[in-house]
């Protein structure tokens, strides 16, 4: 039924949790994982008097969401390598996450979106993540919420 997986993962601890399951269900149903991490952008402060100023550059803001984005995205394909399930990685640099989630999934033609109910942001919908319930609400891909 489902043969390519995206699997969005922010790093958090329910996210791992999500993740371990859903290597678990592609093993299950013969899948194969794409891996995907949003980046953030670089942030652009406008700055009053008196205010600090981040001395971080856009390309050190860069390098630094790249070595995060491959420590998370490591702990997904360790835990393919080990059971067996095939798996590449993707990260796009977005600052609207839903967004990059299902530009993700088409770019890399999954047929299902299996995703946390909730992230590292907490609960702020009443009973999804506000980035799970726009991704829900916004693609055309099948979606597996897990709780």
């Amino acid at each position: 039924m489902f043969r390519h997986i995206l699997v969005p993962t922010d790093g958090s601890p329910f996210s791992q949790d999500t993740v371990r399951r859903s290597v678990s269900f592609a093993k299950d149903v013969g899948a194969r994982i794409t891996a995907f991490y949003a980046k953030p952008e670089y942030p652009v402060t406008y700055y009053g008097e008196g205010a600090l100023i981040d001395p971080t550059t856009p390309e050190q803001f860069a390098e630094l969401a790249e070595q995060q984005a491959q420590e998370i995205l490591g702990f997904v394909e360790k835990l393919c390598q080990e059971t067996g399930v095939q798996c590449n990685s993707l990260t796009l640099t977005s600052d609207i996450p839903y967004e990059a989630i299902i530009e993700a999934a088409t770019r890399s033609n999954c047929d299902l979106i299996f995703m946390s109910s909730h992230g590292r942001r907490g609960i702020s919908a009443l009973l999804l993540g506000s980035e799970t319930n726009k991704v829900l609400t916004h693609t055309k891909i099948p979606v597996l919420v897990y709780r």
